[in-house]
């Protein structure tokens, strides 16, 4: 059986932001998944399928400094359908590209305040994303259930 998270106060601003913007998308029927890497040298905060099989990203900013250090986020572009930013509400979202979709969020929850253009991604992509996703999210699952297994994989 897993541990629930009761407390939030052990998570780095940005994983309290992802908690709340995981619960969300869960509401709405999607499958999250929490700090997938979609091509070396990137990490998301959030990859989420929605139950029409669309690929979201959620980029979770925690303050201004975090986004103006952030050179990265237009390369996860092309790994979804929608990309949206999350932010608490003490955040300057006017800094923010409008042409995003804008989640407001904090540790318990989340509202999505704008949504984002859907720019469907080729089919080739999507599918192997999928699998990727899918492999990753299934490994982190058997590893909670047996955290020993993954040491015999060599």
């Amino acid at each position: 059986m897993v541990a629930l998270m009761t407390d939030t106060s052990t998570l780095m601003p940005g994983q309290r932001l992802a908690r709340g913007v995981t619960r969300l998308l869960i509401s709405m029927g999607h499958a999250p998944l929490a700090e997938f890497v979609p091509t070396p040298g990137l990490r998301v905060d959030v990859v989420s399928v929605s139950p029409a099989g669309e690929i979201w990203i959620v980029e979770c900013k925690s303050c201004r400094s975090d986004f103006a250090g952030d050179r990265k986020w237009q390369g996860y572009l092309p790994f979804c359908d929608r990309f949206f930013w999350a932010t608490d509400g003490d955040f300057p979202t006017e800094l923010l590209p409008g042409d995003s979709g804008l989640i407001l969020a904090d540790p318990y929850g989340a509202e999505l305040l704008r949504p984002a253009p859907l720019v469907r991604l080729a089919p080739a992509r999507r599918a192997k994303l999928l699998r990727e996703i899918a492999r990753v999210a299934t490994c982190r699952v058997a590893k909670l259930a047996d955290p020993d297994a993954f040491d015999l994989a060599g």
